[in-house]
C-alpha cells in the first residue's frame, strides 16, 4: 500500500552505456529536472553521469499528484507584485512553453483537459478573482465559473478554470526522459547514492535533488527546506465525478480523477504543517485521516484507499526555485531545484534552463532565480 501508484507503471527498457572516467557534467538526482538536464546536455554532445539513491522518478517525480500545471507556486497577482509585472509575464509565459514542450516527449503520459483552482470560502474566492483579474490583464488564457461541473458543484465559491493545463502520469514521463537521454548518451547510475560532491569524476555538477539530499550543498541548506506532502489513491469508481485536477485552499487540497476511475488525492499539510517540514518520507496518521475522510466527500460516499504515499519537495522562501551556479563554487557546482510543490513543470523548465546555462546558451530566467539573490 505504501507504493506511490504511478511507480507501479511498468519500466521501459532503456540501453544504458557505461561512461569510463571523467565526465563533463555529474547529475545527482534521477528526477524529472535531473533527466531533462542530462537529455539537453548529451544532445548537446557532452559526457554525462546523472547518479540516484533510488532509481529513476523514484523520488519527488514519481511521489506527486500528477498535475501538469502553468505558472509558478505564488498566485499569479502576487507574483506580479512580488517579482514585478512584467516579470510575472515572462515567467508564467515561460512555463506554457515547458508544457508544451512536455506535451512533445510525453506521448499519453500527459493528458491536457485544463484545471480548476476553487475557492474553498469567500475569502478564497475574493483571493483567486484577483489572480483571473491579473492573468486576463495581461493576456493569458484563463475563465472564470461561479460553479464548477462534476462532483464539486455546488461545493465551492467560484474558480479559475485554466484550459491548457493537465494531468501527468509522472513517473512514465520522467523514465521517458531518461530513455531518450541515454539513447542521447548519458549514463544513468541508479542505487548510487552521492555523499561528497568534491568525490564525483566531473568537472562540473549539478544536484538536481528538490528537497531531497538536504545539506548535499551547504550553502543552500538553509535556503530549500524539505517538506513532506501526502497522497492517497482509491479503489477504482464506476463514475467520472471529476474530469480534471481540481485545487483549493490555496493548494493545501488536490485531487484528480485517473483513467482507471481512482480518486487521486493530496495534501491537508496544514493539519500538522510544522511537522511536515521534514525530509523524513513517510505518512502519518493525522494527515492520512484527513485525507481519507475528504475521499468520502469527494466520492460521496465511503470508498476504500488501495494506495498511501509520501514524497518530499524543495520549498523556498519567495516561492521560486534556485537554478544557477552555486555561489563561492567557482561555476563547478549547480543546482536546480526549490519547485514548491510545482515540480512537475517547472522541475522540466529548470532542467533545460540549468543546462542551456551551462552549455552558455541564453537562459532568460537565469537572474530571477539566481541562488545568488539570498547573499547578503
Amino acid at each position: 500500500m505504501d507504493v506511490p501508484y504511478w511507480l507501479e507503471d511498468p519500466t521501459p527498457a532503456r540501453t544504458n552505456g557505461k561512461l569510463d572516467g571523467r565526465v563533463d557534467v555529474a547529475i545527482v538526482g534521477a528526477g524529472v529536472t535531473g533527466c531533462a538536464a542530462a537529455l539537453r546536455l548529451a544532445e548537446a554532445g557532452l559526457r554525462v553521469r546523472v547518479h540516484d539513491a533510488r532509481s529513476v522518478a523514484s523520488g519527488a517525480s514519481g511521489r506527486n499528484g500528477g498535475f501538469a500545471l502553468r505558472g509558478g507556486a505564488a498566485r499569479y497577482d502576487v507574483a506580479r507584485e512580488t517579482y514585478g509585472a512584467e516579470r510575472a509575464a515572462a515567467y508564467w509565459r515561460w512555463t506554457e512553453k515547458a508544457l508544451d514542450r512536455i506535451a512533445e516527449l510525453a506521448g499519453d503520459a500527459l493528458q491536457r483537459p485544463g484545471s480548476y483552482r476553487l475557492a474553498g470560502d469567500e475569502e478564497e474566492r475574493e483571493g483567486i478573482l484577483l489572480e483571473y483579474e491579473a492573468l486576463r490583464e495581461d493576456g493569458h488564457n484563463a475563465e472564470w465559473l461561479d460553479d464548477v461541473p462534476g462532483g464539486a458543484a455546488g461545493r465551492f465559491h467560484g474558480a479559475i478554470f485554466h484550459p491548457r493545463d493537465g494531468s501527468i502520469q509522472p513517473a512514465r514521463f520522467v523514465r521517458r526522459l531518461a530513455t531518450r537521454a541515454t539513447a542521447a548518451g548519458a549514463e544513468i547510475r541508479e542505487n548510487d547514492r552521492v555523499e561528497d560532491l568534491e568525490a564525483l569524476e566531473a568537472d562540473r555538477v549539478l544536484v538536481a535533488t528538490d528537497g531531497y539530499g538536504h545539506g548535499l550543498v551547504r550553502e543552500l541548506t538553509d535556503l530549500v527546506w524539505p517538506t513532506r506532502g501526502q497522497v492517497i489513491a482509491s479503489e477504482p469508481l464506476d463514475s467520472v465525478l471529476y474530469d480534471r485536477p481540481h485545487y483549493a485552499r490555496q493548494g493545501f487540497d488536490y485531487w484528480q480523477q485517473l483513467p482507471d476511475g481512482r480518486i487521486l488525492l493530496g495534501g491537508f499539510r496544514d493539519v500538522s504543517i510544522l511537522d511536515e517540514l521534514t525530509d523524513v518520507e513517510e505518512t502519518t496518521p493525522a494527515i492520512q485521516s484527513s485525507l481519507e475522510s475528504f475521499l468520502h466527500e469527494l466520492a460521496g460516499r465511503e470508498v476504500a484507499v488501495t494506495h498511501r504515499w509520501a514524497g518530499i519537495f524543495g520549498l523556498t522562501q519567495d516561492m521560486l526555485p534556485l537554478v544557477g551556479a552555486v555561489p563561492g563554487r567557482d561555476g563547478r557546482v549547480w543546482v536546480a531545484g526549490g519547485y514548491s510543490g510545482h515540480g512537475n513543470v517547472l522541475g522540466f523548465a529548470c532542467g533545460e534552463l540549468v543546462a542551456d546555462a551551462m552549455l552558455g546558451r541564453d537562459a532568460p530566467h537565469l537572474e530571477l532565480l539566481d541562488p545568488a539573490r539570498f547573499s547578503d
